[in-house]
């Protein structure tokens, strides 16, 4: 990632209280682009019902053993979507691009959430960071330790802070 790239998702692991800790990391600008797809899903309908990419593909096989004599199925190739299948999501698409273009009323405000996994606690964080190198991941990691430490909040942290169409159509512009 270059310095001027926008980031959309990160997750990093540290050790709080001989406890491993696992934060995954979302800026809202993917829970917006997320809600976007969602909504030109909804917006296209359910496409035709054809099962394209499981029937109706070959099977590939490879040559196995000294001689090369035996085969083995090694790969399938799926057959092309149908017609309807093709214009459905070209349909998708110009509805997602539309939307993308536009922009939807969506506020996303930063929060998190932490649950207890069998193997680590896990922090779902979702804050207005860029997270584009090592240090910047680190950063994710101290925020997220200090929220659980209660040493700070979302709040205090990005006071007032909400990411909204304006913002999202301001971040397309980049």
């Amino acid at each position: 990632m270059g310095p001027d790239s926008l980031s959309y998702w990160d997750d990093v692991g540290f050790i709080l209280n001989g406890r491993r800790i696992m934060v995954w990391w979302r800026h809202p600008r993917d829970i917006f682009k997320e809600a976007i797809c969602s909504l030109a899903w909804e917006e296209a309908g359910d496409g035709p019902q054809d099962r394209w990419l499981f029937e109706g593909g070959t099977q590939n096989y490879k040559k196995v053993g000294k001689s090369g004599q035996r085969k083995k199925r090694s790969s399938y190739t799926s057959r092309e979507p149908s017609e309807a299948q093709s214009q459905h999501y070209a349909k998708l698409s110009q509805i997602e691009e539309r939307l993308m273009r536009d922009g939807i009323d969506l506020e996303v405000r930063p929060s998190w959430k932490w649950e207890r996994l069998s193997w680590a606690m896990g922090v779902t964080l979702v804050a207005p960071l860029e997270v584009r190198n090592e240090q910047e991941v680190a950063e994710v990691a101290h925020l997220a330790r200090n929220l659980i430490l209660r040493k700070t909040t979302l709040a205090q942290e990005f006071p007032g802070f909400v990411y909204d169409r304006a913002s999202w159509l301001r971040d397309e512009a980049v």
